[in-house]
């Protein structure tokens, strides 16, 4: 069974920093470009950072270059996302997703396998 855990979101100041994690297992996670996808309320997912499988290749949307990073670690089938600057408008939940592609697709929908999801909320 695949599963994807989103871990480390909760409740942080602006311009403080999270790390959030994602676990995978009942896949060959190393096979797979990962990504950070986020959907704040009435909004729609808005991708964030993937990284290609061997982890030497990543990219971010504008609004978050800079501040998040994205990274993975194979041999314990985890990435991570590391958020530093925050600020209010990155309040969401933050979803982890997997695709079986070289590439590192912008597009969530090329993503087929997700995690539940875990709440961040930026605020004073």
């Amino acid at each position: 069974e695949v599963q994807l855990v989103e871990s480390g979101g909760g409740l942080v100041q602006p311009g403080g920093s999270l790390k959030l994690s994602c676990e995978a297992s009942g896949f060959i996670f190393s096979n797979f470009t990962m990504t950070w996808v986020r959907q704040a309320p009435g909004k729609r997912l808005e991708w964030l950072a993937a990284i290609n499988s061997a982890g030497d290749s990543t990219t971010y949307t504008d609004s978050v270059k800079g501040r998040f990073t994205i990274s993975r670690d194979n041999a314990k089938n985890t990435v991570s996302l590391q958020m530093n600057s925050l600020k209010p408008e990155d309040s969401a939940v933050y979803y982890c997703a997997a695709a079986l592609l070289s590439a590192t697709p912008r597009s969530p929908p090329e993503y087929g396998y997700w995690g539940q999801g875990t709440q961040v909320t930026v605020s004073s």
